[in-house]
């Protein structure tokens, strides 16, 4: 049975059981307590939460999820990867155990055709009724269901809310696969597979622990597909089955060794297969590698990736090529590979290029690490050296931690987390974000009144009802005086903050008082929150006029359909893998974010710009339709990353040339948008750029700011402002000439330092050190020069200390850098022990670091690696 044939067996079956079949979400969930999809229910959970309303009782679903908890188990056993299909169906109040539990043995039984006989099932300690259920279910052995505790078959989203115990069906793959004699059912090893987990949503855990039964009771389901094929396919782990063998088989034609050949080549190729597949479904979800995050989880899969590419003798780029594999692999299944395979290939290019710049480098520097440990007796890399490696090199903790382990070091991470607290910190905070105080009152808030009616496409101006107030996290019947207040209203004309576009402002009338609107948020799904200051009185049942301010709304909506034109025109101009990555648009300005590999030259920046003006010159309408989602893509719709739609979505339509799924405010004709400029381009990430822009009345200030620059500027120089490029290129040069005057006399200066400081520095062989205190490092650089030129020695260490800072410069002479004595080993050595990093060229490198009273250690460390080096050559 195929991996395909086993995806369309369980959807068919629960589809013909009443469950709306949904698509898969990203990886990237919409939701900030999570970095990554790692289950099939991560996007139903404001369902599972009662924060929103589901549109259906019952889902099934084909989710992909990555989770790297196991990642150190990835290639050593049978079953685990980071990336796999969950196989899922989900009851949101409608059918519980009694119907779950027989539709999975019937599913896994008869459908698929499993043995009864190999199969285990484990319940909760204290869940009869599961226990009952399944014994009473035809087919299933008694004696072969067995009870299992908390941390096995208790199941929680957080400290906090929706829990219940779950159920597992587990397949026997015999004895041999057993880790001992004393092997049973529930045991952590490859006999054991965990089939299907049964989840039975029946509580809600409070802050002091109890367990508060549900008023609904739910059904959360999962079952990895790739250990189904494994099952149903005969094979020994998830790594031949026909969803990754070919990935495998890529691997063994690049590599020229294959499974099976011995266990460490195996451990390599399953990461490495593994690894790409998940880098491929990351990066077609909008992740790109960065330092933090989602983006440093990419990272880390790239170069562990690429490290085991490399152990196992494939050179140069190759992860590329078996992205291409997956995509041809599974981009029927999942569009969004097919769709974004230039990006995919674009990303893991420039991520393979910058860490194999480094690769080398950090492998050399940890060799001599581990060398010098071996000479000196010692067990233990520095918590320096692993937070250099991390810091300036991008080598991830883990990687140094598996180089160290098959040399038999060990590393200091507690040093290593002291350096990186702050890192650490900010990256908990980015996973754990605190959410408001008042969330639990604003999600109890929706349950109780329902979705805010929006008539804001409509009107600015609207006549409601206040359904609720909320006041220092408490919902209040009545608020006076000037008092901070949350607002929520039957229907509003004011735009909450989504989709990049800020909130709107203005004022809500009421009887008794007003309150000056500074922000509109949404609460909870679909719970519109105007914030803002009371003046007077306002109660729960007044009728109020809510009024948007419409000058500051029409400067927003102009800029998020300049938004939407310069999307199109980065398109044309870059390419289709140019896609919008995120966006803020405010009143002032707007700004974009997007994939590309490498910074957007003047030239393309004024097409760029050239071409969205004409559109906006065009003035073509600009028409919202709402349609199905799946309709609206099939016609050619945007969609972007990051972003959750619903099943009905609403398109903004550019004349032919844009068409977008947008929930903002748009202007009615691009004639409206006003003049568009472009006032910067940034990198922010590798492979993802950011434009800032403006528009409308926005953009003629900018304009004549620039102009009140120029006039100035010509004001300063007595000329024309056409003349004032003539006038400054005279300048520059009248000061050429006065600094060639100068750097003469200086040099003649700096000779006669060199020569002294050549006196009194140490010698020893071919190497010469010396330090120099008070001088920055092109004053370094320039005496080194002078120095190597008039002295007969082979290297050269000069270092010193200048405004709290060490810097050293080494240089190397040429017969012994072709010899391989590399200036650049030389640096990055002495770099650590001055807390920083280096770089350079094989004959000449420079380092730098915070690390003053590390300058006589470093010259030491080069003076010791150079003798080492010469030595060992002799």
């Amino acid at each position: 049975m195929t991996g395909k044939e086993i995806r369309d067996i369980f959807i068919r079956f629960f589809e013909q059981r009443e469950h709306r079949v949904v698509s898969s979400s990203s990886l990237v969930p919409n939701d900030p307590t999570l970095l990554l999809t790692s289950a099939g229910m991560v996007q139903f959970k404001s369902y599972f939460q009662g924060e929103e309303k589901p549109p259906y009782r019952r889902a099934t679903s084909v989710q992909k999820c990555l989770r790297t908890t196991d990642i150190e188990s990835v290639g050593i056993t049978a079953r685990h990867n980071t990336f796999f299909e969950m196989l899922g169906n989900f009851s949101f109040g409608d059918y519980y155990k009694e119907s779950a539990i027989p539709w999975a043995w019937e599913l896994v039984t008869v459908v698929l055709g499993i043995d009864p006989a190999t199969l285990w099932i484990s319940v909760y300690t204290d869940d009869d009724e599961a226990e009952r259920i399944w014994k009473d279910t035809p087919g299933v052995v008694p004696e072969r269901v067995f009870q299992l505790g908390e941390e096995d078959n208790f199941w929680k989203m957080g400290a906090t809310g929706p829990c219940g115990p779950c159920s597992e069906i587990l397949y026997d793959r015999g004895e041999e696969f057993a880790c001992g004699p004393d092997c049973r059912a529930g045991c952590d090893c490859d006999r054991f597979l965990e089939l299907w987990n049964l989840v039975f949503i029946q509580y809600d855990r409070q802050a002091d622990g109890s367990l508060v039964p549900l008023p609904e009771q739910s059904i959360d389901t999962g079952m990895g597909l790739e250990r189904v094929a494994v099952i149903k396919q005969g094979v020994a782990t998830i790594f031949e089955t026909d969803l990754i063998m070919p990935v495998v088989a890529s691997i063994a034609g690049l590599s020229g060794v294959g499974l099976g050949d011995s266990p460490a080549t195996d451990v390599s190729i399953k990461v490495v297969a593994d690894h790409a597949r998940a880098a491929t479904f990351l990066i077609s979800d909008g992740v790109v590698p960065s330092n933090e995050g989602r983006g440093y989880i990419l990272r880390r899969l790239l170069r562990r990736a690429v490290r085991h590419g490399r152990l196992l003798g494939i050179g140069g780029f190759f992860i590329n090529g078996l992205a291409d594999v997956v995509v041809e692999l599974l981009g029927d299944v999942y569009p969004g590979l097919k769709e974004h395979h230039s990006l995919v290939s674009g990303v893991i290019a420039a991520e393979e290029e910058r860490f194999g710049q480094t690769l080398q480098q950090g492998v050399d520097l940890l060799g001599g690490v581990i060398d010098d440990l071996g000479r000196s007796g010692g067990d233990t890399i520095s918590g320096k050296t692993v937070f250099y490696l991390h810091d300036t090199l991008g080598f991830p903790l883990e990687l140094t931690e598996e180089i160290a382990l098959d040399q038999g070091v060990s590393v200091d991470r507690e040093g290593f987390n002291a350096l990186m607290e702050e890192q650490r910190e900010r990256a908990r905070q980015s996973r754990e974000t605190e959410v408001d105080d008042d969330r639990n009152v604003l999600a109890e808030l929706c349950r109780d009144k329902g979705r805010t009616f929006f008539d804001g496409y409509r009107c600015a101006t609207a006549t409601a009802t206040v359904v609720a107030l909320v006041s220092g996290g408490r919902r209040v019947e009545a608020a006076s005086g000037d008092e901070q207040l949350d607002i929520i209203l039957d229907r509003t004309p004011f735009y909450a903050e989504s989709g990049g576009q800020v909130g709107d402002t203005g004022t809500i009338e009421g009887p008794g008082g007003t309150v000056e609107v500074e922000d509109t948020v949404y609460g909870a799904p679909g719970l519109v929150v105007q914030r803002g200051v009371l003046s007077g009185s306002l109660a729960v049942g007044d009728e109020v006029e809510a009024v948007v301010d419409t000058e500051r709304r029409m400067a927003i909506s102009r800029n998020h359909s300049a938004t939407h034109i310069l999307h199109w025109a980065l398109r044309e101009v870059l390419g289709t893998h140019a896609r919008q990555s995120g966006s803020y648009v405010t009143p002032e300005r707007l700004r974009f974010d997007f994939i590309h590999f490498k910074p957007v030259s003047p030239g393309e920046l004024g097409e760029i710009e050239r071409l969205a003006n004409d559109k906006v010159l065009a003035d073509v309408p600009v028409v919202t339709v709402e349609t199905a989602r799946q309709e609206a893509m099939d016609s050619g719709a945007v969609a972007l990353f990051g972003e959750k739609y619903a099943d009905d979505v609403r398109v903004v339509e550019m004349g032919e040339f844009s068409r977008e799924l947008c929930g903002g405010i748009h202007v009615d004709r691009t004639g409206r948008v006003g003049p568009i400029s472009i006032v910067s381009e940034s990198g922010i990430g590798a492979g993802l750029r950011r434009i800032e822009a403006t528009s409308g009345q926005e953009t003629l200030r900018h304009y004549r700011f620039l102009e009140s620059l120029v006039g100035e500027a010509g004001g300063l120089l007595k000329v024309n402002s056409h003349e004032i490029p003539e006038r400054v290129a005279e300048i520059l040069s009248q000061l050429r000439e006065l600094e060639r005057g100068k750097a003469k006399e200086e040099s003649r200066d700096v000779a006669g330092r060199a020569r002294e400081i050549a006196r009194g520095a140490r010698v020893s062989g071919a190497v010469m050190l010396a330090r120099v205190d008070g001088e920055g490092q092109k004053a370094l650089r320039d005496l080194a020069d002078i120095i190597m030129n008039e002295n007969d020695c082979g290297v050269l260490a000069i270092a010193g200390a200048a405004a709290g800072k060490a810097q050293i410069v080494v240089k190397v002479e040429r017969r012994l850098a072709d010899k391989g004595l590399d200036a650049r080993e030389l640096a990055i050595r002495a770099g650590v022990l001055i807390g920083g990093g280096g770089g350079g060229r094989p004959d000449m490198a420079v380092a730098g670091g915070g690390r003053v009273e590390g300058i006589d250690e470093a010259l030491d460390a080069v003076g010791s690696a150079v003798a080492a080096a010469l030595e060992g050559e002799g």
